[in-house]
């Protein structure tokens, strides 16, 4: 499903990925750790074409990216088996809860709005939130906000999520909140990469880990034998 092959990147002289190399099959959850400026975002925006990159390359959902410009069809298309979740929620205050969650399948894949209503008020159900359909983003907590976000990204039915550390602007508890969100995502199965400090989770939802330093990949494995 994911399949990075000597991915490597600079901004100017710096060289932010050198030569990484990883993989991922169907239902694989990825974290990827390491310490900040490590490269951890730079890797996973560059699976969803937010970032380009010098040279290597990326397979992701069957999607190949090149060195490179990535032309505005291939990442339509991309984007439409990859989803991403990210520190801020970016959700639109002006819309409701549920026509945040339905608006890409109605937008981008033409579903009919009672069908997109449906599927988003089932995503609502799963993370917790369906009692908040009619509700507007300001009057939802943080946590709240950010599986919201996930909803939103379940809706266009990615066969891969990414998430950039999605509970680093929440406290402890809407943090779990969260987190248990993605564990019940990864205990169905859902392809995931997530950039995250937080070693408890990553041993508790991740199948495999990699973790970054200065760019490059230094160690990778199974949680119980990469993390303390």
């Amino acid at each position: 499903m994911i399949a990075i092959d000597s991915l490597s990147k600079s901004h100017g002289s710096f060289r932010v990925l050198h030569e990484v190399s990883l993989a991922g099959g169907e239902g694989c959850v990825t974290a990827l750790v390491g310490a900040s400026g490590s490269g951890k975002t730079t890797l996973l925006r560059c699976l969803n074409g937010l970032e380009t990159f010098d040279a290597g390359g990326i397979t992701v959902a069957g999607h190949r990216l090149e060195p490179g410009p990535h032309p505005p069809t291939a990442l339509e298309r991309l984007r439409r088996d990859v989803g991403m979740v990210f520190q801020q929620f970016n959700l639109f205050p002006h819309l409701s809860v549920i026509d945040n969650v339905t608006l890409a399948p109605r937008m981008v894949s033409r579903m009919v709005a009672e069908e997109a209503r449906t599927v988003g008020l089932g995503l609502l159900d799963r993370v917790g939130l369906r009692s908040f359909a009619a509700a507007r983003p300001a009057t939802l907590s943080g946590g709240q906000q950010q599986r919201v976000a996930i909803a939103r990204a379940l809706a266009m039915r990615p066969r891969v999520m990414l998430f950039d550390e999605p509970t680093s602007a929440l406290d402890p508890t809407m943090t779990a909140e969260v987190l248990d969100v993605i564990v019940d995502l990864a205990g169905g199965g859902q392809t995931m990469v997530v950039v995250t400090h937080d070693h408890a989770f990553a041993k508790r939802a991740a199948t495999w880990v990699v973790e970054l330093a200065a760019g490059r990949v230094v160690r990778q494995g199974p949680p119980d034998e990469l993390l303390p």
